[in-house]
């Protein structure tokens, strides 16, 4: 009678991972990992970037809507300018879209040194419903271009980031400075109480800006009926 061994005795004992193989896989694991972080990291710094550089172009656009509007709704009345450029501010004075009942605003535009960056700033008054208000709220914009005062600023908004700007107004068939005079012997003084028929701003951007560089904006004064109070 033939005895057949038992093979399991005989077979080939399992063989396991060295260490140095352990840590030549342990090595390579974290390499991928390091390589993911990486990579993963820049992704998230580029998206951030990129949201950082949406929000400046939406703040712009937003900043120069707000420019329109403001000079979309010009008032030209008799005892002030309907806007003024005295080099340093321009004064406005508007139509409140909001609530017209509420009477008239002085608006002012200017530019001031925050925290190391020059920035483009804006300036409203209450609403007001006399002259002697009016009078007294156009006086108060240009101080406030000058030597703001607590109360001024917080009834101003910083809009945007600039390295400088310019403002020109169409009169006589030509862009010229608010402080020349046209054909018609008329200039951008204080006194002059004339709408010119556009208004041409000229920002430079900062460099780091994703439009920077000179951006150029024109507005046509739209056809009035009335207007004067």
């Amino acid at each position: 009678m033939k005895r057949y061994k038992n093979r399991s005795f005989y077979s080939t004992p399992s063989k396991g991972f060295t260490l140095i193989e352990l840590m030549v896989a342990i090595s390579v694991l974290a390499l991928i990992a390091i390589l993911s972080w990486r990579g993963l990291d820049g992704m998230v710094r580029a998206q951030t970037t990129t949201q950082i550089r949406a929000d400046q172009i939406v703040v712009t656009q937003s900043t120069l809507g707000q420019w329109s509007a403001d000079l979309d709704a010009l008032v030209q009345i008799s005892t002030l300018p309907p806007l003024d450029w005295n080099g340093q501010v321009l004064r406005m004075t508007r139509r409140s879209l909001s609530a017209p009942a509420d009477g008239l605003l002085v608006v002012g535009w200017t530019t001031r040194v925050v925290n190391g960056q020059t920035q483009w700033l804006r300036w409203q008054s209450p609403p007001l419903l006399n002259r002697g208000d009016l009078q007294t709220a156009w006086t108060r914009a240009a101080s406030w271009a000058r030597n703001p005062s607590d109360d001024d600023k917080n009834r101003e908004v910083q809009l945007s980031a600039l390295s400088e700007w310019q403002v020109f107004y169409y009169r006589g068939n030509a862009w010229s400075s608010p402080f020349s005079s046209d054909s018609n012997g008329q200039t951008g003084a204080a006194t002059d109480v004339t709408m010119p028929d556009g208004v041409r701003l000229v920002l430079t951007l900062p460099s780091n800006h994703p439009l920077g560089g000179k951006l150029t904006v024109d507005w046509v004064r739209p056809t009035m009926s009335g207007g004067k109070g």
